[in-house]
């Protein structure tokens, strides 16, 4: 494994793994570019959290041989990696993404290309929910996280866990939502 930031260096790579920042302004052209450069066998893998997949796996030139790796912060502890299809990618390289990174010694899960995948579609609204109940006083920052700590089994409360997600990536991943999703 090891990484570059010149893309040429990666022509001759089995698998990319892109973990760019969230902006799919910048993500669509990198793919366009590396669907260029790098072999046609090659699979490619991007790390959004909350990206559609299809999207960058269309602008990639090869969606038949694009999923989405969803590793968790911080990845040297987490052991779950979502890995994502979308309705292009090919099943026997589905298969190998998994297989690849469950030799990592994570376990890996299946997700259809939906908004958040599994983990951040059932999170990332109950950590805004969090922040309305101390938008509108109806309980503390200490009170909303020992709650969710001692009443729902959580290491962590959600307001802790959004700091450490960062207020501007989850703010990111409900606006995108917002605009893509209006209607959910």
């Amino acid at each position: 494994i090891s990484y570059s930031i010149d893309q040429k260096s990666l022509a001759d790579c089995d698998l990319v793994v892109e973990a760019i920042i969230e902006d799919l302004g910048i993500k669509i052209p990198f793919y366009e570019n590396l669907g260029k450069i790098v072999k046609p066998d090659a699979i490619f893998a991007s790390n959004t959290s909350s990206l559609a997949i299809t999207k960058m796996a269309v602008a990639s030139g090869r969606a038949d041989r694009f999923v989405g790796l969803h590793y968790f912060n911080p990845v040297q502890l987490m052991r779950l990696t979502e890995v994502i299809k979308t309705d292009h990618t090919n099943p026997a390289v589905f298969d190998l993404a998994l297989k690849w990174s469950n030799s990592l010694g994570k376990t890996s899960v299946a997700c259809g290309d939906t908004p958040g995948f599994i983990v951040n579609r059932l999170l990332v609204p109950s950590l805004a929910q969090a922040i309305l109940l101390v938008e509108r006083g109806d309980a503390t920052v200490g009170d909303v996280d020992i709650s969710m700590k001692l009443g729902a089994g959580h290491p962590m409360g959600p307001l802790a866990l959004a700091d450490y997600v960062g207020l501007d990536t989850t703010l990111s991943i409900l606006e995108g939502w917002v605009d893509e999703f209006p209607n959910e």
